[in-house]
């Protein structure tokens, strides 16, 4: 588990990073994406992942992990959505968004350690393949709750099923990265 712990808080490092340079260049404009924006560029890296994965050829220079890692940043941008709302005019701070990208990041981990206590790393044994369908299934899940103005009956909110992207997509890199 305490090397799992590490990925995480390498990738998470690297993908926190990249979300603080994008700021320099483009502020916080993303607070003004509603979740269903948020949803659907999500979902398009999900389904171009996949198609990378069974075409095994791209012709835009952006790969596997840089679209994994563009989906966390995208799911860390949803979970502060779900808190903050969007806005009509960017109105966070560098510092804010850092901070709010660190405390998702942070709610990230303590839901992996859960998980993991109760399923062990049975997810090192899966195809990276199997989690961009489960990434791609939660995504339709989502659609279908924000169809649903939210409200669920027996199942998991928003915010659970973008930690469950978040988590997976760093499980998917950490597998790519270990070559399997």
């Amino acid at each position: 588990m305490e090397k799992t712990l590490n990925q995480f808080s390498e990738i998470f490092a690297e993908c926190k990073a990249l979300f603080e340079k994008k700021h320099n260049d483009y502020g916080t404009a993303w607070r003004i994406l509603r979740m269903p924006s948020l949803t659907d560029q999500i979902y398009i890296k999900a389904v171009r992942i996949r198609n990378i994965q069974e075409l095994g050829k791209r012709k835009v220079e952006d790969d596997e992990e840089t679209e994994f890692i563009g989906i966390i940043n995208y799911s860390i941008m949803a979970m502060i959505q779900l808190e903050h709302k969007p806005v009509i005019t960017p109105d966070f701070t560098g510092e804010k968004a850092s901070q709010e990208y660190e405390k998702q990041c942070k709610a990230a981990i303590e839901l992996l350690s859960a998980k993991n206590y109760d399923y062990g790393e049975a997810w090192r044994e899966m195809r990276v393949s199997s989690i961009t369908d489960l990434i791609i299934q939660k995504l339709f899940r989502i659609k279908s709750i924000e169809n649903n103005s939210g409200n669920t009956t027996v199942s998991e909110g928003l915010d659970a099923n973008y930690l469950d992207i978040i988590n997976y997509a760093v499980f998917a890199l950490i597998l790519l990265r270990e070559g399997k």
